[in-house]
């Protein structure tokens, strides 16, 4: 059993490590393309795409380390553990947040009149 959750966890490492990985290289086609053809792609919608290439990738990666601690339990193991899903979780929300701000559409802006006529 624990083999199995060691080989686990390797695969669910590789995974996000793959993941990150494949987002950095989209991302760094997709700025290419924006320097070809000026206007396609805007600098948000490329931050954006990385964005949720690495969302999902910390999130495979933070699996992984609560495999790794499931094998040996240790009290150090767990400390480290707990301090890496701190980092990984605001890291993770900060991340969020912004993905959410970027995609939230532009309100027009306001004129400084009632919309009610008066």
């Amino acid at each position: 059993m624990i083999s199995a959750v060691g080989y686990m966890r390797l695969v669910v490492e590789a995974i996000g490590a793959a993941v990150i990985g494949i987002g950095a290289v989209s991302t760094v086609f997709l700025f290419a393309r924006s320097l070809l053809a000026p206007g396609e792609y805007s600098t948000s919608d490329i931050r954006l795409h990385l964005g949720r290439f690495l969302v999902l990738g910390l999130e495979f990666q933070l699996a992984a380390d609560v495999l790794a601690t499931a094998i040996a339990p240790t009290w150090k193991a767990v400390q480290l553990l707990a301090a890496i899903v701190v980092i990984r979780t605001v890291l993770n929300y900060f991340l969020s947040k912004e993905l959410e701000r970027e995609q939230a559409p532009q309100a027009p802006p306001r004129l400084g009149r009632d919309d009610s006529g008066a």
